[in-house]
């Protein structure tokens, strides 16, 4: 069953304009309490001067070395490059051959952690992400393949800086929100190969009721 946190998530003070990204401060934090933060701010895509946003409502934490479901668990490789860099860049990895996962980099760098957006809700620009995947209902960003496909996240924004909001074309970005009044967690999904304590670990937290979390079992 999914644990309930009833509590408002702890953000850190930011004084912000509108869609202001989020600054690196945000990120050089616990991956977890950076996973729990994320519920509720808003992931921003600009793409040839188009403008779409959509509210992140679900989210994994992957901790590390200490974190054996986490892909620079054993060792440093070029795929996980981004992840010992800077917090607050984007690491973005290619599953099953055919979708994108995008995550952003957590805790001080040299320290591979990351939180990984599984599920985010439409504000603005929905149409154009619509026209880019012709969808129905929430079938559109609700898991981690489906958002970077509305959003056009691909391996072009590997190592990313998503503190910056990018040229006034394109860019890529997370900016504040409003925190979920309850929030939920539960293990991580796809994760087999994991030890069974990480496995079992309820890492991945979402905002409870809101129709667009994924249908991870």
């Amino acid at each position: 069953m999914p644990q309930r946190d009833t509590l408002t998530p702890v953000k850190l003070p930011i004084e912000q304009g509108p869609l202001t990204p989020l600054p690196q401060a945000f990120y050089n934090r616990d991956t977890l309490e950076v996973a729990r933060d994320l519920l509720g701010c808003w992931l921003v895509r600009q793409l040839d001067g188009e403008l779409m946003a959509a509210r992140i409502v679900e989210t994994e934490a992957y901790r590390g070395s200490e974190d054996s479901a986490c892909h620079a668990h054993r060792r440093r490789t070029p795929r996980t490059e981004a992840m010992f860099g800077p917090p607050g860049h984007a690491y973005v990895y290619l599953v099953y051959g055919m979708h994108w996962l995008l995550n952003v980099v957590t805790q001080p760098e040299g320290n591979p952690c990351a939180v990984l957006i599984r599920a985010v809700e439409p504000v603005i620009g929905e149409p154009a992400m619509r026209a880019w995947r012709s969808v129905a209902g929430r079938n559109l960003s609700n898991g981690p393949g489906k958002l970077t496909r509305a959003l056009r996240i691909d391996n072009a924004l590997y190592g990313h800086d998503m503190t910056q909001n990018g040229d006034q074309a394109n860019g890529l970005w997370i900016t504040s929100g409003e925190p979920p009044s309850t929030i939920a967690s539960g293990p991580r999904v796809g994760i087999d190969y994991a030890q069974p304590a990480d496995r079992d670990a309820p890492w991945r937290l979402w905002s409870e009721g809101n129709p667009w979390v994924s249908k991870a079992r």
